[in-house]
């Protein structure tokens, strides 16, 4: 019933998570309701429609869910460099995100291909 919870890819997401809250704490407190409202978010949806889509009834709608899952990989890594730009942190700071990130979309790909 709860097998979405042995997926690599959702375990993996969760890391992420954890990386982004762990993050967000380096942001000044005037991003609060801005940046980091929005990458907690975003970040969070990755796990999420993961979930969601394995509890689906059908690859098709696994599939789908994914694709979103894997459109928020890609705004979450550029909320990210974005914080670098604007000189909120370091691009030291968010490596470990984006590789997590990179992984993830590597994942996520291998995922729906098994799953067409």
């Amino acid at each position: 019933m709860n097998y979405y919870r042995e997926l690599n890819i959702w375990k993996k997401g969760m890391q992420l998570v954890e990386e982004i809250y762990f993050l967000t704490k380096k942001l000044p407190d005037d991003e609060k309701f801005g940046l980091i409202s929005q990458i907690k978010r975003c970040s969070v949806s990755i796990p999420s429609n993961i979930a969601e889509g394995a509890g689906r009834n059908s690859n098709k709608e696994f599939v789908r869910f994914l694709s979103i899952a894997n459109g928020s990989t890609t705004e979450l890594e550029t909320q990210l460099i974005l914080t670098v730009n604007l000189k909120l942190v370091a691009e030291a700071d968010i490596n470990n995100a984006l590789a997590l990130c990179n992984e993830i979309k590597n994942m996520n790909y291998a995922l729906q291909k098994s799953l067409k």
